[in-house]
This record gives C-alpha cells, sequence and structure tokens, in this order.
C-alpha cells in the first residue's frame, strides 16, 4: 500500500478551464476584505470590452499571488531575459499602435 502525503493537494482541471481566457488588460480594486481582479480581453477597433474573468481574493492571498508571480517573473528571466515594458500613454490604445485594416 502506498503512502499518501497528508499535505498533498489534488487538483482537478477540466478541459475548458485547461484551456484558459486570454486577457490583455487587468483591473483590480479592493475593498478593506477583498481585492478583485477583472481580466479584460481589449480587440482592436472594438470600442468595447468585456470581463472575461472575475478572481476574488482575500487580502491575504492577494500578498501571497503578488509573491508568486514576482518569484516566476524572476525565474523566467533568468532564463529568458529581462521583460521589457514599453512606455505607453495614458489610457488604453483602442488601435494597439497600428494602423486600422481595410476591408
Amino acid at each position: 500500500m502506498e503512502e499518501q502525503n497528508e499535505n498533498q493537494l489534488n487538483i482537478e482541471l477540466s478541459e475548458e478551464i485547461a484551456e484558459g481566457v486570454y486577457s490583455n488588460l487587468a483591473i483590480i480594486t479592493h475593498s478593506n476584505s477583498e481585492f478583485v481582479l477583472d481580466f479584460i480581453r481589449v480587440m482592436p477597433g472594438v470600442p468595447k470590452a468585456k470581463v472575461k474573468s472575475r478572481i476574488i481574493l482575500t487580502p491575504e492571498h492577494a500578498k501571497r499571488l503578488l509573491s508568486a508571480i514576482e518569484d516566476n517573473i524572476e525565474k523566467f528571466e533568468a532564463v529568458n531575459g529581462r521583460i521589457k515594458i514599453q512606455a505607453e500613454p495614458t489610457g488604453f490604445p483602442m488601435n494597439f499602435g497600428g494602423t486600422m485594416g481595410q476591408a
């Protein structure tokens, strides 16, 4: 018989969730008891965008998430080089900085 670690957590990932949701904009708000992360997909030429996913966290879990993301970025940059962030004007460019296509 196999011994199972008491601290082991089995996580189930459905096919639908495994596909993920693409987001190119995140809006973060908070109250005294929670942080709300709204993930949005903005498309060029479309004046309206929808929240594709919302995650609600306690302040403690939000801070743990920040730490985990910082750790993963450090590991990514150690292998792939520094992630460059372009200086963007205020507001989100609706045309993504490119020219508008014609049909």
